[in-house]
């Protein structure tokens, strides 16, 4: 969980564990940049299910989806999340990673506190 985002951030709760599977099953065959599901594109889709879900939820359970490798090669960019189709599309996804890291890291010690 994450200070000041702890609705957005806690432990997946049961009912969020159900719907892993769905989402498991919707990332599974999509392959390539083309392809890209929006966090909102699932929501809308869960809804008409009959689903309760919020777009920063479905951040956190696509989070556990790759934590605990229930779909390989799950990316994210400005396009949404699928699967990456080569080890070049990996390469740039952590690059972009840790360019985020990185940026984090300069908020951080701009505010030179240690710890």
């Amino acid at each position: 969980m994450i200070n000041g985002f702890e609705k957005e951030t806690h432990e997946l709760t049961n009912y969020e564990m159900t719907l892993v599977p769905i989402i498991v099953k919707g990332f599974i065959g999509k392959h390539g940049s083309s392809a890209a599901v929006k966090n909102k594109t699932i929501v809308t889709a869960l809804k008409a299910m009959g689903e309760k879900v919020t777009e920063p939820r479905i951040r956190k359970i696509i989070h556990h989806i790759r934590v605990k490798h229930l779909v390989t090669n799950l990316i994210s960019t400005n396009k949404g999340t699928y699967r990456a189709e080569s080890k070049e599309e990996l390469i740039k996804y952590v690059e972009s990673l840790q360019q985020r890291i990185n940026s984090i890291e300069e908020i951080k010690k701009s505010f030179n506190i240690n710890q």
